[in-house]
């Protein structure tokens, strides 16, 4: 988490509801790189070391309740050798929910390579058998893949307020063009007779594929940071958003290959299908909600690439 460019400014009242939480002066010393969504500030504690402070709007009523679960998240798993920091603190204003973890001397990755693959795959097996929270990214993933519409929504499906709203946005992709219908069609109908998961027994971080999310030092992964979304399901889908993330790179081929040979162990073609499905609909979701039309061709033909090399495994 190196220094980056300067803060945007914050809120005086989270700098002082942080103080008041951890019992120290706060003081912004920088932006860092990586962490864009969360706005990543690296602060300085009156007598104690430098930490890292991530404060974000208060958008809707469960925010902060949905933050208290990944520190309980980053407890339990640190517990058991996960490698990332330690949370400070949690709080909430009248208009920011904050959190406060641990500065770690390291880069965020600049792009994966074939051996931060090969550490990562290493670190998601720390994850089995670790679900610690009724945050089902499994089921939740099954009904993005089948387009299942539950007669409810929200917390009391197990869905967070970000998750209803996505799945909602994906259910009309389809009029986007013809070309983004036939994909979502073929997602479809390889996940059409797949029953629901029946466990969610795995830690599950949901954004592992992202570089920024993966600090490194001399090659090696010191920590895994980003974690407020983090739940249950099967590991497997962690493993799958670094399938998506290796057909970036040739270089990356060959442990694309061993990531979708530990994906199949795992949960089977059938399940490997429904998250290779739920995770194409995101990637198509996020450029056309930002009207990065341009982008949309090439995800089109990335999600083709690998419903194609699935299929070869079937």
């Amino acid at each position: 988490m190196n220094q980056g460019t300067p803060p945007e400014e914050l809120p005086a009242e989270v700098l002082d509801d942080v103080a008041s939480v951890v019992g120290a002066e706060v003081a912004p010393l920088g932006r860092l790189t990586g962490g864009v969504n969360g706005g990543a500030v690296r602060v300085q504690l009156a007598g104690t070391a430098d930490a890292v402070l991530k404060a974000v709007p208060l958008v809707h009523p469960h925010q902060l309740d949905e933050t208290l679960r990944a520190r309980r998240v980053v407890e339990h798993m640190r517990r058991r050798g996960y490698p990332t920091p330690a949370w400070l603190g949690v709080g909430a204003t009248a208009t920011h929910v904050w959190h406060l973890m641990d500065f770690v001397d390291a880069a965020p990755a600049p792009e994966l390579t074939p051996s931060l693959v090969e550490q990562l795959m290493e670190i998601v097996e720390l994850q089995a058998g670790q679900a610690s929270e009724p945050y089902d990214h499994w089921s939740y993933a099954w009904r993005v893949a089948t387009g299942q519409e539950p007669g409810i929504a929200g917390p009391e499906l197990g869905e967070t307020s970000e998750q209803s709203r996505l799945r909602q946005s994906i259910a009309g992709l389809s009029g986007y063009s013809s070309e983004v219908s036939a994909l979502v069609e073929r997602l479809r109908l390889g996940c059409a007779d797949v029953p629901p998961p029946r466990d969610a027994p795995d830690m599950v971080h949901a954004d592992l594929a992202t570089p920024g999310n993966i600090l490194v030092r001399d090659g090696a992964v010191v920590a895994v940071v980003d974690i407020g979304n983090a739940g249950s399901g099967t590991r497997a889908i962690d493993l799958t958003t670094l399938v998506w993330y290796a057909f970036r790179d040739p270089l990356l081929d060959g442990v694309r290959g061993r990531l979708w040979t530990r994906i199949l162990d795992l949960i089977g073609w059938d399940g490997a299908a429904v998250l290779t499905a739920a995770h194409i609909l995101h990637m198509l979701e996020i450029p056309i909600r930002h009207g990065r039309h341009d982008a949309v061709p090439g995800v089109v033909d990335r999600g083709h690439r690998a419903l194609d090399e699935l299929n070869a495994l079937r």
